[in-house]
């Protein structure tokens, strides 16, 4: 055991996911059951840092928390203190604040910080490691895009939303003879959309790694009416684009780090397919963050708790610098210099890809 640990801390930033609590939990659990450190969590993420404002991290406070959504530090997605908006002279101007937040952590007493987020909160991870700070990452984000990492929490909560989305419109579909259309997130990666495509039995699966042509889908549409399937369920990223396209940007948030919001690719589908077909009334459903939202699947607890334990484990053996992944069945982790900027996206030829077209879906190509 490291005698130098003596409080951690810990913060979650990014968009919210399932499985944060259940992380947040197995820190402090293993932290203070099994090496006796004091634990608190700095809320709203690098904002909380920065403002100093932290709560105590006890077995009372994670007590009951293992299954619930949401984070009980809360989060913020817009705040990087090496480019944070601050007032000065009556005017809003970017200024790197890091030495603000590394000084709350030596007034806090803070000798690890525990950051759990995707690869924007784990960008600003690895610049505070740089800068001396003691850092341990944990891979966060529903979209499983992080390279370093087989998986990442929150990933299967959310193909077990999108699931059960695609079963419920899969029976209003074959009800009315229709075409249904689910807009799943992932941003640039096609992973939810894939894996809750095969389990839900969709018949096309549109992904950003694979730019689908609209009149192979309106063929298979017209294939499946010839065998008396009047009806089709389409599943589609909301990062898909047409060949020859561009992805549908539903908004642009000025002051986030990553500005640039996809969504409506559904809506557009719908209505290129309602000019080149007149046999069926199609609909679409946007899932949006109902994927984020809700108790966390069992899958997620058992990864959050391991991916927690690790984190500590590595304190305890002062492996800073770190971030906990998973490869294969085994719980590892890798250098931060080395997790960023490295996205992972769905292999066209992969596996997976040949699951889904040996059972008859379409990718629209």
């Amino acid at each position: 055991m490291d005698k130098k640990v003596k409080k951690i801390a810990l913060l979650t930033g990014g968009g919210d996911c399932p499985g944060l609590n259940a992380v947040i939990r197995a820190v402090t659990r293993t932290a203070i059951m099994k090496y006796g450190y004091e634990v608190i969590g700095y809320k709203f993420g690098y904002r909380g840092l920065y403002n100093n404002e932290t709560i105590p991290l006890t077995l009372e406070t994670v007590s009951g928390i293992l299954h619930r959504g949401g984070t009980i530090l809360y989060s913020s997605n817009k705040d990087n203190l090496f480019d944070y908006a601050v007032e000065e002279d009556g005017k809003i101007v970017k200024k790197d604040v890091s030495d603000v937040a590394i000084e709350n952590l030596k007034k806090e007493g803070v000798d690890v910080l525990v950051v759990i987020g995707g690869d924007g909160t784990l960008t600003s991870a690895r610049d505070f490691a740089r800068k001396g700070v003691n850092v341990i990452g944990v891979p966060k984000t529903i979209d499983n895009d992080l390279a370093a990492t087989d998986l990442t929490f929150g990933f299967y909560s959310a193909v077990d939303v999108a699931t059960e989305a695609l079963d419920r419109l899969h029976t209003t579909a074959e009800s009315h003879q229709r075409v249904m259309i689910l807009e799943v997130m992932g941003r640039n990666a096609g992973w939810i959309a894939l894996h809750a495509g095969i389990a839900g039995s969709a018949d096309v699966i549109l992904i950003p790694e694979i730019p689908y042509d609209i009149n192979r889908i309106v063929q298979k549409i017209k294939e499946r009416a010839r065998m008396g399937k009047f009806f089709t369920n389409i599943v589609i990223a909301e990062g898909a684009r047409p060949k020859d396209g561009e992805v549908v940007v539903s908004k642009i948030v000025e002051d986030s780090p990553d500005p640039v919001r996809l969504g409506g690719i559904g809506n557009k589908l719908a209505r290129e397919l309602e000019q080149l077909i007149d046999t069926h009334e199609i609909r679409s459903t946007v899932l949006g963050h109902t994927q984020r939202g809700g108790n966390t699947s069992t899958y997620d607890r058992i990864l959050s708790t391991r991916f927690g334990v690790a984190a500590v484990e590595l304190i305890n053996e002062g492996k800073f610098g770190n971030m906990v992944c998973l490869k294969g069945d085994t719980i590892s982790y890798e250098n931060l210099e080395k997790v960023i900027g490295h996205i992972k996206t769905v292999d066209p030829n992969g596996h997976l890809v040949q699951v889904a077209k040996s059972i008859g879906i379409s990718f629209g190509e």
